[in-house]
């Protein structure tokens, strides 16, 4: 396994290097994007107000303050989980040139496929890190539809965020699903040997 430091926006050259189990830090621009934010996009047709080519998402609705002169302060820069938003995963790619999507827990052995025909990744994010993870938002220079607060489209300077772990590469192989497939054939074996005891 290796470790890679990258800048946004990514290449898909930078991506296509990338093996599950390596270790990433992204300095630049990530966007945060959630639910209600993806919905409008999407099922509603509303016109993504930023540039997505070669960028980083990340599944978050932020615990933010807002100072007085309308700028926003970074409290809590949480991580929610990835697979409630997975449908959304081949719009993403396809039309808007997401180059990497991070979150927490993965997302399906159909968006894998897709990241491997798209040239894309999932960087997976320590569940638990919020606080180490708020530290590395430099700022929250952009915050577009604020009526879905917290879910609305953020643009967050960040510095050496991470480490994230490959979880899925540009081939399409898939770090949780081969941990998942793991433990099932482990707890099997664990049944089989309580049952003959």
């Amino acid at each position: 396994m290796a470790s890679f430091q990258f800048n946004t926006p990514l290449t898909e050259a930078d991506v296509r290097q990338l093996s599950v189990g390596d270790s990433v830090t992204l300095d630049g621009v990530v966007f945060g994007i959630r639910d209600a934010s993806l919905i409008r996009m999407f099922d509603k047709g509303v016109p993504c107000p930023v540039d997505l080519r070669g960028a980083a998402l990340l599944h978050t609705a932020p615990n933010v303050r807002k100072l007085p002169d309308g700028r926003y302060e970074p409290l809590c820069i949480g991580t929610t989980t990835s697979m409630r938003m997975d449908r959304f995963t081949e719009a993403l790619l396809r039309d808007h040139g997401v180059r990497a999507i991070l979150g927490k827990g993965g997302l399906s052995a159909k968006s894998a496929e897709l990241m491997a025909k798209h040239g894309a990744v999932y960087l997976s994010v320590t569940g638990g890190a919020a606080a180490g993870q708020t530290l590395q938002v430099e700022a929250i220079e952009e915050v577009h539809w604020e009526d879905l607060m917290p879910e609305c489209l953020w643009k967050f300077r960040v510095k050496a965020m991470g480490p994230l772990t490959v979880g899925i590469d540009a081939r399409g192989a898939n770090l949780q699903l081969d941990v998942q497939r793991e433990a099932e054939r482990r707890s099997a074996e664990i049944l089989k040997a309580m049952g003959a005891a």
